[in-house]
């Protein structure tokens, strides 16, 4: 049975700065969504009584809403679940050689898509056939599609020059087998409050030469590919389209995951997939999905209760709303607010049952 839907925000709020400061969240540099987000994260800690964190500044400890402490992140409490605290700690210890993993981030930085990735995809590692729900809920033309693997922070091969020659990876892969045989993989890039104005890394000549040869875009040699905010696309797209020309399956997709409302996530997608050709069947397609209908995905596959406590702790702004109300009917200015980066409204967001815990 699908969840119940609440009417759609067309967009997060701008925020009072005093606001963003009683829940120790004032960033100045956040954009308006990332600011949003903190101050869910906040709540949602604020909620579970777990202990703030911190962050050091000009030589000082200040305190980070959406942060926990060191003790409360040894323990786990950025996971959802117990068992997925002690597959991230497994992963860990079993990761793979060179993987870039922030431990620091994963564990105590509740704002980090590291540990949402783990919060969104662990039950799927763990159960094999709630994972092939999951992947046909996700993708419905993949019927009876087995997932065989689950892999986080997943390359294929760190600075194999017959790749991309780099350190580029996964945040999540799946790999599947259809009833016929075919061996797929789906490569999952997971955002959630990032901008896609991260910093550029040097890219490779590598990358012209496997541009071409892949016939993904319609420029392959287009300056703007290798810059922000699509470079990350286009390498991470790239690597999983040589993994194909490589053999590893016979046929791939690569898929962005990021909420709806971050709306400078969405615009980099349009944007990147304005520069692809139609993909062929020797190619490796491009899609997103919303983060929402993610969770949605999981909570048709059976895990109902889960995905509601995933969509209230990372998806739902009607939090963020009550709590803005509840800040104008006090003692708080009205109409200072904090001035992130503008950025335009996105399409209808589809909800479960909201109401801070």
């Amino acid at each position: 049975m699908a969840p119940d839907y609440l009417d759609p925000l067309p967009f997060v709020p701008l925020l009072p700065e005093e606001l963003l400061r009683r829940h120790h969240v004032h960033e100045p540099m956040d954009h308006r969504f990332r600011s949003a987000a903190r101050l869910l994260q906040a709540m949602w800690r604020e909620d579970r009584e777990l202990p703030i964190g911190h962050y050091r500044v000009d030589g000082k400890r200040k305190k980070l809403g959406s942060r926990i402490s060191n003790t409360a992140a040894r323990a786990g409490a950025n996971f959802m679940a117990p068992a997925i605290t002690a597959l991230v700690r497994r992963e860990l210890a079993y990761r793979e050689p060179a993987a870039m993993i922030d431990e620091g981030r994963l564990y105590g930085n509740l704002l980090s898509s590291m540990p949402l990735a783990f919060n969104l995809f662990g039950l799927l590692k763990l159960d094999f056939a709630f994972a092939s729900r999951v992947l046909g809920e996700l993708f419905p033309d993949l019927p009876g599609a087995q997932v065989r693997a689950v892999l986080f922070e997943h390359s294929p091969g760190r600075g194999n020059p017959a790749l991309t020659g780099d350190h580029s990876a996964f945040d999540v892969l799946l790999r599947y087998e259809k009833p016929n045989g075919t061996r797929g993989f789906v490569a999952i890039e997971v955002k959630y409050s990032e901008s896609c104005q991260e910093p550029v890394p040097s890219i490779r000549p590598r990358y012209d030469d496997l541009a071409e040869v892949s016939g993904l875009f319609i420029e392959p040699r287009k300056p703007t590919l290798k810059a922000n905010p699509y470079q990350q696309l286009y390498r991470e797209h790239l690597l999983a389209q040589a993994m194909l020309m490589r053999g590893d399956a016979d046929e791939g997709r690569f898929v962005v995951i990021a909420p709806q409302l971050n709306t400078l996530v969405a615009a980099a997608v349009a944007g990147y997939q304005a520069e692809l050709k139609p993909a062929g069947e020797d190619q490796v397609g491009f899609a997103s999905i919303t983060l929402e209908d993610t969770i949605v995905a999981l909570a048709m596959a059976g895990e109902e209760q889960y995905a509601a406590r995933l969509y209230r702790r990372y998806c739902d702004f009607q939090l963020v709303d009550g709590e803005l109300n509840l800040f104008w009917a006090g003692d708080g200015p009205i109409g200072t607010t904090s001035e992130p980066t503008a950025v335009t409204a996105a399409g209808p967001l589809k909800l479960l049952p909201g109401g801070r815990a």
